[in-house]
């Protein structure tokens, strides 16, 4: 029987720091006059039962570790056609040079370091906005540029849906790579320890987020695009795994749940796809891809 320790004092004096920080972050943003505050004050009780209430229910949603846990089903594929781990890192920022003039360098003695538990290696991966001045942009230039390296044989099912509106990065995604290009400042090209989705196969991408371990983040549709620029050999077979962006977020207009769905890539009929589907679908020829920092 598997033991559950209760949490630690650490543990719980940051999850107490998160709830002020963001309480804080709340009335700056509001700009409470001081009439106005007087009068939280004076119904105080009800005020902290309000955050009693919000604060439980958030803390029940967020500590469930078996949440969607129906969302799996057992799968066999992988890394059909030649992919087993990734480049040198100076074969790919080459590569990336070929391919976007003038991005840049990489660290690239971080590669010396240990990969992380459950990374494949070391990918480069530019900062998007080395690449253009807004997220939805870069992808967009990603996905011309795969179109460009296969010679055509590219299909984006999401053709004049990619912008601002439609596309995001997960909260978290966008934490991470902020934290890793400001540890990186000096560089265009960030060095992410990630895994190309085998990780994950068989569950869908609101599972794979959920079970995600601490030190592991969604990649979206950018980090990956690169990857498969970097790594053509990944996506080459229709019996390839298919490739989940947990990373993004994407506002279909044919749903009712906002920013319910994530774009994903798939080969068929000779063809790299951009398409973007459902995250709480699961199918055995799909995986998350991750990146995974390395933990203190």
């Amino acid at each position: 029987m598997q033991t559950i320790t209760q949490a630690t004092a650490g543990q719980i004096k940051q999850i107490n720091r998160f709830g002020s920080d963001a309480i804080e972050k709340v009335l700056g943003e509001l700009g409470l006059d001081n009439p106005g505050a007087q009068r939280v004050i004076e119904h105080g009780d009800e005020f902290a039962e309000a955050v009693r209430t919000a604060t439980l229910a958030s803390l029940k949603d967020l500590s469930v570790s078996d949440k969607f846990k129906d969302e799996e089903v057992d799968s066999k594929y992988g890394y059909l056609s030649g992919y087993t781990k990734p480049k040198g890192i100076t074969e790919q920022t080459n590569i990336l040079r070929q391919i976007f003039p003038g991005v840049g360098f990489a660290d690239e003695k971080l590669a010396e370091g240990a990969v992380p538990a459950n990374a494949e290696g070391w990918f480069a991966i530019p900062k998007w906005q080395t690449i253009a001045s807004t997220y939805s942009e870069a992808v967009q230039k990603v996905l011309d540029a795969i179109k460009k390296a296969r010679n055509g044989k590219f299909y984006n099912y999401r053709d004049g849906q990619i912008n601002d509106e439609r596309l995001r990065q997960t909260a978290k995604t966008v934490s991470v790579f902020q934290k890793l290009g400001d540890e990186q400042k000096d560089h265009d090209i960030l060095m992410v320890s990630a895994q190309f989705g085998l990780r994950h196969r068989g569950r869908s991408v609101r599972r794979a987020r959920e079970v995600f371990v601490t030190n592991e983040f969604g990649l979206g549709a950018f980090a990956i695009g690169i990857m498969i620029l970097t790594h053509p050999e990944r996506l080459q077979h229709y019996d390839d795994l298919w490739i989940d962006c947990a990373g993004d977020e994407f506002d279909d207009p044919g749903s009712d749940v906002r920013f319910g769905h994530a774009p994903y890539f798939s080969f068929l009929d000779g063809l790299v796809g951009f398409v973007t589907g459902w995250c709480g679908d699961a199918s055995d020829g799909y995986g998350s891809a991750s990146g995974l920092v390395p933990q203190e």
